[in-house]
């Protein structure tokens, strides 16, 4: 069976921008408020939650991993758009929809070019591979932004929050076909 991982991403991102676009009607953009080291362990929370789960095979709470992976994608949006504008006052929900479809197209957009270059190596990895990946870019983008965001040969933390989208949504598409 050919698979169209464009299709697929898409999809996956349909599923992360709804879900946005809900709790935005509901919560405004409260979140303008968070600083990105705050979003960073927002996001390790997730992660932590679905290693745990992963890990003792059952989840306590009635929500599963895929939740999660969303939680994911939508705080790394969110931690990409405040890099770009700072920390600041509430912005209206249409403009928040335009910041948030434009960074997912950067992410796809990666995803894309890395996608080319490792022939699609993500189909052959577990779930629980990719959440150990989004946990150690966690870590590692806590240590630049505990260095000021300054990094003497790496990429920064707004390259990291996009590999972290990019593995959720790998993650999202290997819990469909399951």
């Amino acid at each position: 069976m050919k698979t169209d991982t464009n299709k697929e991403f898409e999809e996956a991102t349909a599923v992360c921008r709804d879900i946005f676009e809900k709790k935005l009607y509901d919560y405004g953009t409260s979140w303008r408020i968070m600083r990105p080291e705050s979003l960073t362990d927002q996001i390790y929370i997730k992660a932590m939650r679905i290693r745990s789960i992963q890990e003792k095979g059952k989840a306590c709470v009635d929500e599963g991993v895929e939740s999660e992976f969303v939680g994911i994608v939508n705080y790394a949006v969110i931690g990409l758009i405040q890099l770009r504008l700072g920390c600041g006052e509430p912005i209206p929900a249409n403009d928040a929809l335009q910041l948030y479809d434009a960074e997912i197209s950067k992410a796809m957009g990666l995803m894309m070019a890395k996608n080319h270059d490792y022939d699609e190596a993500w189909r052959h990895m577990r779930v629980a591979s990719i959440t150990d990946i989004i946990l150690q870019k966690l870590l590692r983008t806590r240590e630049i932004e505990d260095h000021d965001g300054q990094t003497r040969i790496s990429e920064g933390v707004d390259a990291n929050y996009l590999d972290m989208i990019n593995y959720a949504i790998f993650a999202l598409i290997h819990l469909k076909h399951k």
